[in-house]
C-alpha cells in the first residue's frame, strides 16, 4: 500500500530531481502536479508519464487528488504560501532552500508546522556527504580539543545567466545558506550574532554583491569566518568550501573533496617555539546515500518513524537567521545580534 500520496509544487529544473526520488519508493505515488504554468506541469507528466491531475494551484491539487504529502520545488518567494496551505490542508510538507524569504516567513512557516501538527523539512543536501561526516565525527571526537575558529572559503565563477545575475545578493541569498548551514552542522552549535560585508569585486558579471566576508559569533564561544564570491574565476574552491576547524590541541582541514584529516599537538615536555604535531585520519561510521537522495531519506524516515528530520524547520530556521542576520548587518554596517530562532 502506498502511504505517502504526493503533490509536487513547481515543474522546474530542480523538480525532476525529487520526482526521481518519489517514483523510485515503494510507498509513494505522484497524484498532483502543481504549476502555474501549467504546460510545466504537463511536460513533466509526459517525461516520467505520470497519469495524474495537472492544477496550477496547491490547495485544488490537494483537495481533489487526496495528497497528504506536498514537495515544495517552487521559487522561494512562493514557499510561505505553499507551505502554510498545505500544512492547513493537512499535508506534511518537504520543501527546497531557502525555507522563505523573509525571517518573518519562516516563523510563520515554524508556527504552522507546530500549530498543525505536520512535518516542514527542508533540503539540505550538502550535509548528507561522507566527508563532511566524517569532519564531524572528528570535530566532535575532541581529538583536536575545544574548537574555536571555524573558517570556510567558497570561491567559483559561475556564470548562470538568469536570475541570479540580476539578484542583489545572490551570494548570501542563493548559496552561502548551504556553507552556513555546514558551519553549523560541524561545530554542533548556533549562531549569536554577525558582521557582514558583501560588495562587487572588478570583473563581477552580476548586478548585485557577488561576494562576502561573514564573521559569526556562536554559541559555544567559537568563531565562524566565511570568505566566499561567485565571480572568482582561477583556483576555484570545492562546491562544498574549503574548511580549517582549529582547535585547543589542533587543526583539522577539509578540501571539500578529499577525505579530511587533522594534525594534534604531541605533547612534549621540552619548550619549543613550533611543537610538534601528529596527523590523524578521519574515520567513516555514516552508510547513508549522499546529497539529495541521502536528504530525502531521512525526511521519510522521519515521517515513517514518527520523529523530527534532521533538517526539520525548527532546526533550518537557524541557518535562515544567519542569512538575513548577515544581510541586515551588511545593509546597516554593524554587528547584529541574532534572534534565537525557536
Amino acid at each position: 500500500m502506498k502511504c505517502f500520496k504526493i503533490a509536487v509544487a513547481g515543474c522546474g529544473g530542480m523538480a525532476n530531481t525529487w520526482v526521481k526520488y518519489a517514483l523510485k519508493r515503494q510507498d509513494a505515488e505522484i497524484v498532483a502536479l502543481v504549476d502555474i504554468n501549467e504546460e510545466n506541469a504537463r511536460a513533466m507528466a509526459r517525461r516520467y508519464r505520470l497519469n495524474c491531475g495537472i492544477y496550477r494551484e496547491v490547495d485544488e491539487a490537494i483537495r481533489l487528488s487526496g495528497a497528504n504529502l506536498v514537495f515544495d520545488v517552487t521559487i522561494p518567494e512562493a514557499h510561505h504560501n505553499i507551505v502554510t496551505t498545505a500544512l492547513k490542508m493537512g499535508c506534511h510538507v518537504m520543501g527546497e532552500k531557502p525555507m522563505a524569504s523573509s525571517m518573518e516567513e519562516a516563523r510563520d512557516m515554524v508556527a504552522a508546522a507546530d500549530k498543525w501538527g505536520r512535518m516542514y523539512a527542508v533540503m539540505q543536501n550538502r550535509r548528507y556527504l561522507k566527508h563532511i561526516r566524517a569532519l564531524r565525527e572528528l570535530v566532535g571526537s575532541g581529538v583536536i580539543g575545544k574548537p574555536g575558529f571555524v573558517c570556510a572559503d567558497f570561491f567559483l565563477g559561475p556564470h548562470f545567466g538568469g536570475f541570479r545575475e540580476i539578484m542583489e545578493s545572490p551570494l548570501i541569498l542563493d548559496m552561502a545558506i548551504h556553507t552556513f548551514d555546514q558551519a553549523r552542522f560541524i561545530t554542533g552549535a548556533d549562531p549569536v550574532s554577525v558582521y557582514c560585508h558583501e560588495f562587487n569585486p572588478p570583473g563581477s558579471w552580476y548586478k548585485g554583491n557577488a561576494a562576502a566576508v561573514c564573521i559569526f559569533e556562536f554559541s559555544d564561544g567559537s568563531v565562524f569566518s566565511y570568505r566566499g564570491s561567485w565571480c572568482a574565476q582561477g583556483v576555484p574552491t570545492s562546491w562544498e568550501s574549503s574548511w580549517r576547524i582549529t582547535g585547543s590541541r589542533g587543526t583539522a582541514v577539509w578540501d571539500g573533496i578529499n577525505p579530511p584529516y587533522c594534525e594534534v599537538v604531541i605533547p612534549d615536555e621540552t619548550d619549543k617555539f613550533i611543537h610538534d604535531v601528529k596527523r590523524v585520519e578521519a574515520s567513516y561510521s555514516w552508510d547513508g546515500r549522499e546529497g539529495h537522495e541521502g536528504c530525502l531519506d531521512d525526511m521519510f524516515s522521519a515521517l515513517l518513524q514518527g520523529k523530527r528530520a534532521e533538517t526539520d524547520c525548527t532546526d533550518n530556521i537557524k541557518s535562515m537567521a544567519m542569512v538575513f542576520g548577515a544581510l541586515e548587518s551588511a545593509k546597516k554596517g554593524k554587528r547584529i545580534l541574532l534572534q534565537e530562532a525557536n
